[in-house]
């Protein structure tokens, strides 16, 4: 890399923060301000940065780009799946970015009816997202939603399937998701708090209407809930869900009956989560009530819903985590959790022998699709490995066989399974807790640690990193490199004790365990620290601005993508996204042990004067969820006190939000610049 560019030195304002006696200075809070031209220059000046020391990899990213859209199979639709008399599709052509919605009356063979065509949509858009898209009953209008920026803030309307006239109809500024009430001229949907935008208001809106006029259903005053409605499998029931980390409340009404009142289904009580499936004359409630750290499963009459009145159906289990239920006419599918692996497990109604499917590899995902009709036997689920590329399967409860519907194509011609080794290895914690690792390399890797080696993993709000295929990774793992994911704590890999045991006041086993994990894949020679890389996004991109205080000796790159990493000034204002509803994840700061505790741990309030790992860190403009001052505050205090010459890149996204570009093309030139940034790091240069 160009050693003579200098990098754009972020001036220092600063400002005073205290609390509990304890007093912070933030040279660069002035970042905190999307409006001040002096801001977008300071960004745009590490952009133009970033690309002067990368302009030597510009051909090689362009090249990287064509080689992974070249495995992508540009004409492509989903599985059709049937509901209310037609069958839908989602469907790719090639060269265009966006997909398209249609559908087909009664058969496949039907004329097709495109309900959205989001490349036209999205036409003088640089961000585009569609959201919200719900069929009224009768099929005859579609509700859609639309975010042109990048911030979750969406704009529904409603489409006349018919003529494709779009109605008068305009809801702005809300969250994006709609629901139809069974009268085909009545909507459900949520909106925001304009500032924070927490989900706090359900609203009720008349076919024809202003918004306006929209009746005000539910309002949710509790900063730490958030809140959104559904409508049941059954289309029986509308329901409210009002949720926070370690709470839940439903609010249901009859689809029948919208300008009825909804009823509490059980109410909040502190610590105890539930969710609701409606089937026949009860409901089926997945809870962890009386202490069920891992989930059982309960029922209860649809005229008796609160907690005293369920009855257990499945009990808790100590080694097995209860994720999720499909019901069926004459069958209940359980999705499963033991081991850190999933397992589908089919329960006849009947009390005839239940049963698990068969899966062998021991980094799998698995796990059910679609399934919206109730009469049927055929449950559809999706299956893959990191060697196996996913297959959409349907499967005859009753037979028992299965028939694959789909499978991914990876085309160029080059791609075969049987040139990749998956492995699950377990790294000992240092408390003695045992880590699994999944990792994928090419056959004949031999272990001298030599191999350059990208460690990822996520480790947060109890959300579970499934061992997936990805066609894009082949593009590192054919030019020698070793890709694995940590299943650290905090994630819910190993059950629900493993997220508490990575979360408010042990989320430095997060961190620690990731340590260890890194320790393990070099004491075993996969790997050493001169070939070592982490990445991490959002949640993840706090693992990597933690580890990097912490052990920096371990890893010659990272990459961390729109990092939360300000933790204590983030978690202290209450006007920012996600904020208040964070508190039972991150602890809340204005309570002092908590405060303590961040900061400790807090990447921005923990940089030192150390060497540093090369980094490329990326956010964007618009991210509603970590916003982008917070990276751009911790490159800038990184680059006035690191004690090495490693680059340091920031590279910011001017036109997108939290989940970076929205089109499938343009997403993969940011992963080139990801890989290349690698491959340049180990001098792979083609």
């Amino acid at each position: 890399m160009p050693k003579n560019i200098i990098p754009p030195v972020a001036k220092i304002i600063p400002k005073t923060l205290e609390k509990f006696g304890e007093v912070r200075t933030d040279n660069y809070f002035w970042l905190n301000d999307r409006e001040n031209p002096e801001v977008i220059d300071y960004l745009k000046k590490e952009n133009a940065y970033y690309q002067k020391m990368t302009a030597h990899t510009k051909v090689f990213q362009k090249e990287l780009f064509e080689e992974m859209k070249a495995r992508i199979k540009e004409t492509d639709e989903s599985v059709p799946y049937f509901y209310n008399g037609y069958f839908y599709i989602t469907r790719f052509e090639k060269g265009k970015d966006y997909p398209i919605y249609s559908r087909k009356k009664g058969s496949l063979s039907a004329k097709e009816e495109i309900l959205f065509d989001c490349n036209t949509l999205a036409k003088g858009h640089s961000y585009f997202q569609l959201g919200g898209l719900a069929i009224s009953p009768d099929n005859k209008l579609a509700t859609f939603s639309v975010d042109t920026i990048g911030r979750r803030i969406y704009t529904i309307q409603i489409k006349d399937l018919k003529t494709s006239k779009i109605l008068s109809d305009s809801i702005e500024k809300v969250s994006g998701s709609a629901v139809w009430a069974n009268d085909n001229k009545t909507i459900f949907y949520s909106s925001q708090d304009e500032v924070t935008l927490r989900s706090d208001k359900i609203f009720k809106h008349k076919l024809g209407g202003i918004q306006a006029d929209d009746v005000l259903v539910y309002f949710e005053k509790d900063e730490t809930f958030s809140v959104d409605i559904a409508k049941s499998k059954s289309r029986k029931y509308l329901a409210i869900e009002a949720e926070s980390t370690l709470t839940t409340e439903y609010r249901i009404l009859e689809a029948d009956n919208p300008d009825g009142k909804f009823r509490v289904f059980q109410k909040r009580v502190r610590g105890l989560e539930y969710s609701i499936n409606h089937y026949g004359d009860s409901f089926y409630i997945l809870t962890n009530k009386d202490e069920a750290t891992n989930f059982k499963l309960m029922k209860t009459l649809e005229t008796a819903t609160s907690k005293e009145n369920w009855t257990e159906v499945i009990p808790h289990r100590a080694d097995v985590l209860l994720e999720d239920i499909e019901i069926f006419k004459d069958f209940l599918v359980v999705e499963e959790r033991f081991n850190g692996l999933n397992k589908i497990r089919i329960m006849p109604w009947s009390g005839e022998e239940e049963y698990y499917l068969p899966f062998e590899s021991e980094t799998y995902t698995a796990y059910t699709t679609t399934n919206v009709d109730f009469d049927t036997d055929i449950l559809r689920y999706a299956y893959q490995s990191m060697a196996t590329p996913s297959s959409v399967i349907d499967f005859n409860m009753k037979t028992k066989t299965k028939e694959i519907k789909k499978e991914q194509e990876v085309l160029g011609g080059k791609f075969d399974k049987n040139n990749y080794t998956e492995e699950r290895v377990w790294a000992t914690a240092k408390d003695g807790t045992q880590i699994p690792i999944s990792m994928i390399y090419r056959k004949g890797l031999k272990k001298d640690g030599s191999n350059p080696f990208l460690l990822y993993a996520y480790g947060s709000y109890g959300h579970s990193m499934d061992a997936t295929f990805s066609s894009t990774r082949l593009s590192l793992l054919d030019r020698g490199f070793v890709f694995a994911i940590a299943h650290i704590r905090g994630g819910e890999d190993l059950g629900r004790q493993w997220y508490e045991d990575g979360k408010l006041l042990k989320k430095k086993n997060t961190f620690t365990d990731f340590i260890d994990c890194s320790k393990f894949v070099i004491e075993q020679k996969y790997t050493s620290p001169e070939h070592l890389y982490a990445e991490g996004g959002s949640a993840g991109g706090l693992l990597m601005g933690a580890i990097i205080n912490l052990a920096p000796q371990l890893y010659n790159g990272i990459i961390a993508q729109v990092p939360f990493v300000d933790v204590i000034t983030t978690m202290l204002d209450d006007t920012i996204p996600l904020t208040t509803g964070e508190y039972d994840e991150w602890g809340n700061p204005n309570v002092k042990k908590y405060f303590k505790y961040m900061s400790s741990y807090s990447p921005y309030d923990n940089v030192k004067k150390q060497k540093y790992p090369n980094m490329y860190v990326s956010t964007g403009l618009h991210d509603s969820q970590v916003q982008y001052w917070e990276p751009a505050k911790w490159v800038a205090k990184l680059r006035s006190v690191k004690t090495d010459n490693s680059v340091l890149f920031l590279d910011t996204n001017m036109d997108a939000g939290h989940g970076g570009a929205s089109g499938r093309f343009e997403a993969i030139k940011e992963l080139a610049k990801e890989f290349s940034f690698l491959l340049d790091l180990e001098k792979i240069e083609k």
